[in-house]
């Protein structure tokens, strides 16, 4: 029987984390899309990456799946994209959800906090 932890290795495993320099540097040059996989609340608290898209987790599957009447038209299974959630665990749960439906350039930027001291730019939610 699988537990969190497991979860959550088997996600760190397969979802490269990039630290928050290189996930600036990215947002800087435009060459990735950044989402926040937050819920609603935790956004509203705190805000996001500027631009960032607010999918939360637990909705990732509709908004990732071009199959879905809640497809996210931003998404492109070409693009880099980067994830990021208030430690970095949601976000390699998402990561690990976005690859298993053929998202190929998925990546861990980890907690907005580190974003956020690390000068990273922000938006209020």
């Amino acid at each position: 029987m699988k537990n969190a932890k497991d979860y959550l290795s088997e996600a760190n495993a397969l979802v490269e984390r990039v630290s928050v320099e290189e996930g600036i540097e990215l947002h800087k040059s435009k060459a990735a899309i950044f989402i926040d996989v937050r819920d609603s609340s935790a956004v509203a608290d705190s805000g996001t990456i500027d631009g960032a898209l607010r999918i939360p987790r637990g909705f990732m599957e509709f908004a990732a799946d071009p199959e879905s009447p809640f497809y996210n038209a931003q998404l492109s299974r070409d693009a880099t994209i980067i994830l990021v959630c208030g430690a970095g665990g949601q976000a390699a749960l998402a990561g690990k959800t976005m690859k298993e439906m053929g998202y190929e350039n998925v990546r861990n930027i980890g907690g907005f906090p580190d974003w956020r001291d690390a000068g990273g730019d922000t938006e209020a939610a």
